[in-house]
């Protein structure tokens, strides 16, 4: 199973509908986030929920993990109705999800979805007992279950079956090998067993997360050529700042480019009381600049080199990029198709006008110690040319101009 170089062409999953949102199943890739509050703190989540909401999340994870969170969940699920958020919840659950969902049914009903941990589902005699349970509360309520299995959570007791039956292998593998298969075993035999007890294929889906990159991509691939599940993909404990961004965007691109994936989730470190919806920002830029969705318009800015000292080039690109993201709520409903747009700020002669050519609108500036005198290029031709103190205002009034032209024409014709 290998798509490389088609990254449209998808693994067949069974797929699933969380919600209003369809997962899997030929669906386009679906970004979700999770929230980092109290959930017992209903107005701060709700806060948080609404705007992971507006940033493009479109499925929300809330932790349940106690009577007071269990209680507060369709408290949230009402206040996010009446502010007009429709994205569905996700209840996360560990060690007492069974009981949780038991005692309060008015959670269990504000859920699109429950999350179920096989690693700390249950332990010994009571483990079956208790994943039935909730399993039970799923068909119960038409809900399906994402079974999200994290190595840093493994299941013990096939973690040590699998490594003692590897001692006695003649050919042993290495224990990350093992542990691996333990990953893969432990999604697959607890989705087989929930379908065994009446879940519907189409209510279950698999996540597998690890924390480096190899191991990740290995486990999928693995995964994806055993089974028909949708799949959850994830890079968990991925750091803070660049370096999980980079390591989430390189895992999770070379499954995606492999057709594998159905929806996914960029779990960022936030920086102390930082911005959540970073994640949601990260996890839609690696699907845009695949190819395989558009929320936004694309800003293509050059790196700059000896030839562009100045900086107009960078604080015009920051200035036009941080003005498309401003205005894409308003854009969205007022011009269909919007988030497709090209945008090209470059910043000298050697690249900036073939650049802006190839971009639906862009604008080539001259380099180093130069009056600021820039052209700009519409759909491959150049039409005005830019210069002085408005110069970035006289751009972005050309972008809005454009954006009515093309895009507005669209409502207009519906």
């Amino acid at each position: 199973m290998n798509y490389i170089g088609n990254p449209g062409q998808r693994r067949n999953s069974v797929g699933v509908n969380v919600g209003s949102v369809q997962i899997g199943g030929g669906a386009p890739v679906v970004v979700q986030s999770m929230t980092n509050t109290d959930t017992a703190d209903i107005d701060g989540t709700v806060r948080q929920v609404a705007a992971l909401a507006r940033a493009g999340s479109e499925l929300v994870r809330i932790t349940v993990d106690r009577d007071e969170a269990a209680a507060a969940v369709p408290h949230i699920r009402e206040k996010l109705d009446r502010m007009g958020v429709s994205v569905p919840l996700v209840g996360d659950f560990h060690y007492i999800g069974h009981k949780l969902l038991a005692d309060h049914p008015a959670c269990a009903e504000a859920l699109a979805k429950y999350r179920i941990n096989p690693g700390n589902v249950g332990f010994k005699e009571k483990k079956d007992k208790q994943f039935s349970s909730i399993i039970e509360m799923a068909m119960k309520y038409d809900r399906p279950v994402r079974i999200g299995v994290n190595w840093g959570s493994l299941d013990q007791e096939l973690l040590t079956h699998l490594m003692d039956e590897n001692a006695l292998s003649a050919i042993p593998i290495t224990a990350r090998e093992v542990t691996r298969e333990a990953v893969i075993q432990s999604g697959l035999l607890s989705a087989a067993r929930a379908e065994e007890l009446g879940l519907a294929r189409d209510k279950i889906l698999i996540s597998a997360k690890v924390s480096a990159v190899q191991d990740l991509v290995a486990i999928y691939a693995s995964l994806a050529a055993r089974c028909d599940y949708t799949l959850h993909l994830g890079l968990t404990e991925a750091g803070m700042g660049s370096k999980g961004i980079v390591a989430s965007a390189a895992a999770l691109a070379i499954l995606l480019q492999q057709g594998i994936g159905d929806t996914i989730r960029v779990s960022l470190t936030p920086e102390p009381n930082g911005d959540r919806s970073l994640e949601v920002k990260v996890a839609q830029e690696i699907l845009q600049t695949m190819g395989l969705r558009t929320f936004v318009p694309l800003v293509a800015a050059c790196p700059g080199c000896g030839r562009t000292t100045s900086t107009v080039f960078q604080e015009l690109a920051g200035d036009i990029q941080s003005w498309i993201y401003a205005s894409m709520p308003e854009w969205k409903t007022k011009y269909p198709g919007v988030e497709a747009l090209n945008v090209a700020v470059m910043g000298c002669i050697v690249n900036g006008p073939g650049e802006s050519k190839h971009a639906d609108i862009g604008i080539s500036l001259p380099g180093t110690g130069e009056t600021p005198t820039a052209p700009v290029f519409v759909d491959g031709k150049k039409v005005a040319t830019l210069r002085g103190p408005t110069l970035a205002a006289d751009f972005k009034k050309m972008v809005d101009d454009y954006i009515i032209r093309r895009y507005g024409t669209k409502q207009a014709a519906e």
